[in-house]
């Protein structure tokens, strides 16, 4: 008896030919479709980003600045070595960032360097000493090992070269009260800002016009000196002194037909800390230059408090302080109130705490009106900021008025917060005491608000016919769309001053306590928010969402997830073998 078992399919020679003949139809189809694809690449530049937050799609104001870059831009980034995994996220960030600079544009080149390569001691401190003299600042990190932890002097920060010129660029932001990784985060949320705007300072040559006004108390060249220098990176500077002059912010030009043309002078003003009080031909010419379109920030406090009598002197009087600005301010919605915050979180200031071996004992101790402002908010003027220090701040209300403009509040007290309304006694004897928290139950007391759109005329229905009606002073009482910020603390942008050695310290440097503030930052952006036609305050918005692991977790579940990572690729791999070998039997095994 002879069994007969399955008969396996037999392929014909002609099927055989068919089969290879559309195999190889395939593969010169697929070719020639990559072939396409490329030859249209080369012509029609695009790219696709798949992430959520659009990690890899740069803001159209930086792509427009990368195709003006007419020559090679050097970046030599010094975040190279072996670093903890956070660090190393910056590095990598930073890579893909310039990477994707130079994708629109082949200008855009660089190098990453280790600085820590020198061995020699002597060697590697004059080249730390060279690149903290290009503006480059180190931090001293901790490396934690098995034996115990480490110090490393790193520098993460950018040397930016264009054309012989250079400027420095911190990657790593220096945040007060923030916690590291959000540190580490935040800094990759602000790269394509700070390498763009980097760019933008070397290869821009056009500079709008600020003017700093003058002539009713304000700060001088000495106490502005260095946000002016930094400023002038940007912006053509110039001191104005108004005097009553009609044409001291703008400039009237008349036809030959008559017709009177009026244009700013400048595209913002900075009114910082006046102490006098503006004559009303003034406040018309500051109204008149905000209703032709310009910006203006102003920092002006409503009461007059000082520490300088408190040197010889306990005590202190804070009064109401009028630089005749209430009315003008209310006609555009703020009203700067006559008041001071006291705020838990505050700057501590130098005082005598006891006495050692007959000799008084100075120590710092938290001064209630000098309230250190964490910025919260979500807008590209404080996102991300440090903390920034203030002296004898006031808080602002918002006002509706008939115009449409958009109010935003930047910053804001902590969550305890207090007023002492003026005229009061500033007593420096009570820091001594603990204060009271259950006093402090003002929180987030707006000091600092932004109002944008379109402002009624402080002179509206009040000027007489023969000034509306006359053509060469060009009478306008409803303005163009502008902006305006209002901080109720002209010692914001006042920096400390060395006067023996002739150097102003950094604006922002507390030299009591050695820290470095967010005021220089906070003030850029100010003005640049408010002078930007190009929309790289926009860049700033960015938000990108670094998906941290739970340290916890990592170390509870670490053996649970070496198997799963070792196990899981090997089983999933064997059950496609295995569905694929029995879907190939059954394709192929006659029935």
């Amino acid at each position: 008896m002879v069994k007969l078992g399955k008969a396996t399919p037999s392929i014909s020679g002609d099927k055989k030919k068919d089969m290879k003949k559309s195999n190889l139809m395939q593969f010169l189809f697929s070719l020639l479709i990559i072939l396409l694809i490329n030859v249209v690449g080369y012509y029609i530049f695009t790219r696709f980003d798949l992430t959520s937050e659009k990690r890899y799609t740069l803001n159209k104001s930086t792509k427009k600045l990368l195709k003006d870059v007419d020559d090679i831009v050097y970046f030599k980034v010094y975040l190279e070595g072996d670093f903890p995994a956070g660090f190393k996220r910056l590095r990598n960030s930073t890579k893909e960032m310039l990477d994707e600079f130079r994708a629109y544009n082949d200008n855009i080149q660089y190098e990453f360097i280790n600085p820590n390569t020198v061995t020699d001691k002597k060697e590697q401190m004059e080249l730390y000493k060279q690149l903290v003299q290009k503006g480059l600042q180190p931090t001293n990190l901790e490396v934690k090992e098995k034996s115990g932890s480490t110090q490393q002097i790193i520098f993460p920060a950018v040397e930016v070269m264009y054309k012989g010129r250079s400027v420095p660029v911190q990657l790593l932001l220096n945040q007060f009260g923030v916690a590291p990784e959000e540190v580490l985060n935040n800094s990759i949320q602000s790269l394509e800002y700070n390498l763009s705007n980097a760019i933008r300072k070397l290869v821009v040559n056009y500079k709008p016009a600020i003017a700093f006004i003058q002539g009713h108390g304000e700060l001088d060249g000495y106490e502005t000196a260095d946000i002016y220098n930094a400023l002038n990176e940007y912006y053509r500077l110039e001191r104005v002194t108004l005097n009553e002059q009609i044409n001291s912010l703008t400039d009237h030009k008349v036809d030959s037909t008559g017709k009177v043309t009026v244009r700013n002078k400048f595209k913002a003003i900075i009114v910082a800390k006046p102490d006098s009080a503006f004559s009303e031909k003034d406040k018309f010419i500051l109204d008149q230059f905000v209703m032709y379109g310009g910006k203006v920030l102003w920092l002006v406090d409503p009461v007059f408090a000082s520490m300088d009598s408190l040197r010889t002197s306990t005590v202190t009087p804070a009064i109401t302080l009028d630089v005749n600005l209430t009315d003008l301010f209310f006609k555009y919605g703020v009203r700067l109130n006559t008041n001071l915050v006291q705020d838990m979180a505050s700057l501590p200031i130098p005082m005598v705490t006891g006495q050692v071996g007959g000799q008084p004992k100075i120590g710092l101790v938290p001064w209630l009106y000098f309230p250190i402002i964490t910025p919260t908010q979500t807008h590209p003027i404080v996102k991300n900021l440090n903390a920034i220090k203030t002296e004898f701040i006031s808080s602002i209300d918002t006002i509706e008025t008939g115009a449409k403009n958009k109010k935003t509040v930047l910053l804001t007290t902590s969550n305890y917060s207090r007023l002492i309304n003026t005229p009061a006694m500033i007593d420096l004897e009570a820091m001594r005491k603990q204060p009271d928290e259950r006093l402090f139950n003002k929180p987030f007391l707006p000091v600092a608000v932004l109002v944008e759109g379109i402002f009624e005329s402080n002179y509206q229905h009040r000027m007489p016919a023969e000034i509306t009606n006359d053509k060469t002073i060009g009478f306008k009482d409803l303005s163009k769309k502008t902006a305006m910020i209002f901080i109720a603390d002209g010692d914001i942008i006042k920096n400390q001053f060395d006067y023996t050695k002739g150097y102003p310290y950094p604006l922002g440097y507390d030299k009591y306590t050695r820290q470095m503030f967010g005021n220089k930052e906070f003030i850029l952006n100010c003005v640049n928010y408010l002078c930007d036609d190009s929309g790289m305050m926009s860049v700033r918005s960015r938000e990108l969402k670094l998906r941290l692991l739970d340290k916890s977790k990592i170390e509870k579940y670490r053996i649970r997830y070496q198997v799963i990572n070792l196990i899981a690729p090997l089983v999933i791999l064997a059950l496609f073998g295995i569905i694929y070998a029995y879907f190939r039997k059954r394709k192929y095994t006659r029935k």
